[in-house]
């Protein structure tokens, strides 16, 4: 089942984590704000270090002894743009790939909304496939979720420059950009992700892969069938075969993790095995010591 359920007290208990433990910093670290500048009270937001104390809420801390900074209708709320590949080979081995992908999708759109952000989820494959539009409220969490049910990892080989390309043209609002995928990419996964950087995104990657992309562990003849292109092969699989296999998938895994470390991107790599609040904990730990 892709959302269990206890998936929503789950994202509850990450979206409390994230404001109370670690002060939002995975998401809202980046918030450009314009705090006290507007007319309207909105809501509650808790201090981080460094920020005008005219703004804090001085009854709430004589009560109760918390910071919290008062939100106004014109502060300019963060915007997360959260990239799912849904190309084939997401799907394989089950399916693993992308039911892990779409529960962290969730579990980051949560983090989001429930800090009164604007979210978009972009499925994506050789282009821009689908699109849940921006939106702001944790009333819209179940309609993402129902969104995110309904993809399906059938949508040709990964484009990550192409897609990128289209998101572009739409020309959304700079804030957080997030790349969920397993980053098999024919054509390279450099060139879209130096498009996001170039056009002024704090960009992070989550890049998964099935235990089987590691270690696929055949030998003998076998029919291999290329889950981005379609293309199939007869071969013999020999242990040279596979340990050249072996070398090839590290180089690519380091492959991603340089690139990330060359510009200071977020990266979190996991294997399949992972649960997806195990693995939102540790980017915000990430985020947290950075």
């Amino acid at each position: 089942m892709l959302f269990p359920s206890d998936f929503l007290t789950r994202l509850e208990y990450l979206s409390i984590m994230s404001k109370r433990v670690f002060r939002g910093q995975l998401l809202a670290q980046r918030r450009t704000r314009q705090t006290g500048s507007g007319i309207e009270f909105s809501d509650h937001r808790e201090y981080s270090p460094g920020e005008d104390l005219r703004y804090l809420d001085w009854n709430i801390y004589a009560r109760h002894g918390d910071l919290l900074i008062r939100r106004f209708q014109e502060e300019q709320d963060l915007h997360v743009w959260l990239l799912l590949d849904c190309s084939r080979s997401m799907n394989f081995a089950n399916g693993r790939k992308f039911e892990l992908a779409r529960q962290l999708t969730a579990a980051l759109a949560w983090i989001a909304l429930a800090d009164l952000d604007r979210i978009s989820v972009l499925a994506c494959a050789a282009g821009v496939v689908q699109q849940f539009p921006l939106t702001r409220g944790r009333e819209r969490i179940l309609p993402l979720m129902q969104f995110l049910e309904t993809l399906s990892a059938d949508r040709h080989e990964t484009r990550l420059q192409e897609s990128v390309r289209q998101f572009l043209h739409r020309r959304p609002r700079p804030g957080i950009a997030v790349v969920l995928s397993d980053l098999f990419d024919p054509y390279g996964f450099e060139t879209g992700l130096d498009q996001l950087r170039f056009s002024g995104f704090d960009l992070h990657v989550i890049q998964l892969h099935h235990p089987l992309d590691a270690e696929p562990g055949l030998l003998g003849d076998a029919e291999i069938v290329d889950l981005e292109s379609g293309r199939i092969l007869q071969t013999t699989i020999t242990e040279q075969m596979l340990a050249q296999y072996r070398q090839l998938f590290q180089q690519h895994q380091l492959s991603v993790r340089q690139y990330c470390a060359r510009y200071n991107l977020g990266c979190t790599q996991s294997s399949t095995k992972a649960e997806f609040d195990a693995l939102v904990m540790a980017m915000m730990r990430q985020s947290a010591t950075s």
